[in-house]
């Protein structure tokens, strides 16, 4: 059964149950409207004749009668302790009970029941006169034939009412379970097509547009993620191109049996050897780009200060020809060891790759904020907005080894830990890089 359904019999079935309580409630309050003036009619005959002289009381008790042709009621006596005694030539017998012979001993009072003479629905009051009980009854026949047209009625008010009630069911569930509708037709057809560019309305304010609302940005999610791998692939494809192709060439050169000058072969195997590193080294860098945000370590507190020192000591032995000074603050902040490591040490390179030879590279930690500064040339404006992105190489760094993916990192490492990285030109030259993680506050 599907949901609309399901939704539609459910709201059947909680207006069936009101119908049915209210068809109930109103029988039943129609069938004591109807009853009260009988009641009232037969404590008025009580009455009559418990107020009757003692010498009339009989002859009112077996001479009912009743203005303008009503029912006049049936009487019986019964004596306490003796035999009920009917009016002479009175065919049938009133039912006593136990709770009859108790008001003519004295021991009960008046009271009304329904009650059955020979198949015949009747109204009783049993009320005391003198030393025993009188019975009167008047049959209930056009109560009970009036009562059945409107059981009757009401059974076809309750139907109706229960089918209505289910066509509209479906009808508002219809309507309330269209945005689940587009919802699914949308899925299906990003399923069947691939098509990540399709939104859903979300026009109004309910639960329904929320997880409309929600689709969208999953959609765009999922949009901008298959955009970004897709450009990762082809960057990734024309970066390889050409290693490959200087490889292929000197290896080809190496192979061929012609003879080459004096110190042209070590040549060859010494660049062979550089291309094999630069693309390792690009091969590693983009794994790790690949990677994102799916660390294969949990979080935790990391010093800040010590892993940069540990990243500046490395630094200091593969790049000795560069002067690191570092101002080293305790911070702690909450994150992946080994990617904070390797933004460090991507930032460190970046600014050693560019200091000239003797200069210094300041390193400084404060706060959860990693800020790397180099005296060298510095970031071009029009180069500043784009130094972080994957494979840009500014002009003058196209000459210097390099795959332009490590700054790509710094950036994603930081977006990973709810932190920023910004390069500025900094006073005096040079280029000022300041990674924040955890969202911690500037520097003051």
């Amino acid at each position: 059964m599907s949901f609309r359904a399901r939704l539609a019999l459910v709201a059947a079935a909680a207006v069936a149950l009101a119908v049915v309580a209210a068809s109930f409630a109103v029988y039943f309050i129609v069938r004591n409207q109807l009853l009260n003036p009988i009641d009232e009619s037969l404590r008025q005959t009580a009455e009559q004749i418990q107020h009757s002289p003692p010498d009339e009381a009989l002859r009112v008790l077996f001479h009912l009668r009743s203005n303008l042709g009503g029912a006049p009621g049936y009487a019986q006596l019964l004596p306490a302790g003796g035999a009920p005694q009917r009016a002479p030539g009175a065919p049938v017998a009133l039912p006593v009970n136990d709770h009859d012979k108790a008001v003519a001993s004295g021991d009960a009072k008046t009271f009304l029941r329904d009650a059955h003479v020979r198949d015949t629905h009747v109204r009783m009051i049993t009320f005391p006169v003198g030393g025993g009980a009188v019975q009167v009854v008047r049959p209930l026949t056009e109560v009970d034939h009036a009562l059945g047209r409107i059981k009757n009625y009401l059974i076809l008010i309750a139907g109706g009412g229960i089918a209505i009630a289910a066509a509209l069911g479906l009808l508002v569930s219809r309507a309330a379970l269209a945005p689940v509708r587009r919802l699914t037709a949308a899925t299906e057809n990003v399923t069947e097509t691939g098509d990540l560019s399709q939104r859903i309305d979300e026009t109004g304010r309910d639960e329904l547009t929320r997880l409309a609302a929600s689709f969208n940005a999953m959609l765009g999610a999922l949009e901008e993620s298959t955009r970004a791998q897709r450009q990762l692939v082809a960057d990734a494809s024309h970066e390889l191109r050409t290693p490959l192709t200087s490889l292929r060439t000197n290896i080809e050169v190496l192979a061929s049996e012609r003879l080459l000058p004096p110190g042209e072969r070590e040549r060859l195997l010494k660049d062979v050897i550089e291309q094999l590193g630069e693309m390792t080294t690009l091969i590693s860098e983009l794994i790790d780009l690949a990677r994102g945000e799916q660390h294969t370590a949990e979080p935790e507190d990391v010093r800040l200060d010590l892993v940069a020192a540990d990243a500046v000591e490395r630094a200091r032995r593969n790049r000795p020809s560069v002067k690191f000074v570092t101002d080293l603050q305790e911070s702690v902040v909450h994150g992946v060891p080994s990617t904070i490591e390797r933004a460090v040490a991507n930032l460190l390179d970046n600014a050693a790759k560019w200091s000239p030879g003797g200069g210094d590279v300041e390193v400084g930690v404060r706060d959860g904020t990693v800020t790397v500064r180099d005296h060298g040339p510095g970031i071009d404006e029009e180069d500043l907005p784009y130094v972080f992105d994957r494979f840009y190489r500014a002009r003058a760094a196209r000459g210097l080894p390099g795959s332009g993916l490590g700054l790509a990192i710094v950036r994603q490492v930081a977006e990973a830990h709810g932190g920023t990285v910004v390069a500025e030109r900094a006073d005096g030259g040079g280029t000022r890089i300041v990674l924040r993680l955890n969202g911690a506050a500037p520097n003051s």
